[in-house]
């Protein structure tokens, strides 16, 4: 689907992908771009800034964890511009933690990583199916697709995620709806400088792993793969050999990565 005077919708707006995805989208001509995040000054100053390239730009406080929060960004949306044309469920936090994340920590990356897409869709994708047109896109991550050490509660709902899109795609594929899901490794955003700083195995894995890209490519690459109607959206070549390789030998592929992650006896 190509974004030209569509309305589209970017949770978690504010900040690295998300602004890029708004920006990016304004970038390939949409109608109205609605920038939703937590952080509502963060939201605003992001939207004052796309909206220099002349699309309107709307600023929406939400908190994605909310069902009622995206009710009524959605509802909003379509009083001010009409419909949900394009939908980025992109808000996602880390926990930091391995297994032992508190259950707090556990519930919360749950609710924002998964769920928040859950209830997305329950909100905009039946609009779309009426109309048969529209797009619901879900950032997940690599690790959704290859796991990453270190961060358990990140890699277990960004795996469940990509599994969420799938079944998206199949039960709603082929009736107008492009769904897609964006699954890069290194993006340069707060998160992962924040990691890397305070020396989280997690981050130093994903350094590892490939290149570390600008938040402005990852969106690039959201909008062709949008646009080009696909499913996996894998900014990174890395990914998508490692992936290949996973498939072809999960045994083989999964004990090698255990070697390279396994921690030295004292």
């Amino acid at each position: 689907m190509l974004l030209a005077d569509k309305v589209v919708v970017v949770t978690g707006g504010g900040r690295g992908i998300g602004a890029a995805l708004a920006d990016q989208a304004a970038k390939a001509g949409a109608r109205a771009v609605v920038v939703a995040d937590i952080d509502l000054a963060v939201a605003r100053a992001t939207a004052q800034r796309v909206g220099l390239r002349g699309t309107v730009v709307e600023a929406v406080r939400a908190d994605v964890g909310s069902p009622a929060d995206l009710d009524e960004l959605a509802r909003r949306t379509r009083e001010m511009f009409g419909s949900v044309d394009v939908f980025f469920s992109n808000a996602g936090i880390a926990a930091g933690a391995g297994i032992d994340a508190t259950t707090r920590q556990w519930a919360r990356t749950w609710s924002i990583n998964v769920m928040s897409h859950v209830h997305a869709a329950r909100i905009v994708l039946p609009s779309m199916l009426e109309r048969d047109s529209g797009a619901f896109v879900i950032t997940a991550s690599a690790a959704g697709l290859l796991n990453i050490p270190g961060d358990a509660p990140y890699a277990v709902t960004k795996g469940a995620a990509v599994a969420l899109a799938e079944w998206l795609a199949l039960t709603h594929g082929g009736r107008g709806v492009q769904i897609s899901v964006l699954c890069p490794l290194g993006v340069r955003t707060d998160m992962l400088v924040d990691a890397l700083n305070a020396g989280h195995e997690t981050a130093r894995a994903v350094v590892a792993s490939g290149p570390v890209l600008e938040a402005d490519e990852v969106a690039r690459c959201a909008i062709e793969g949008v646009a080009e109607g696909r499913f996996l959206i894998m900014p990174q070549a890395q990914t998508a050999t490692a992936y290949a390789e996973k498939a072809a030998d999960p045994e083989g592929w999964l004990a090698r990565h255990r070697r390279a992650t396994a921690v030295p006896a004292s």
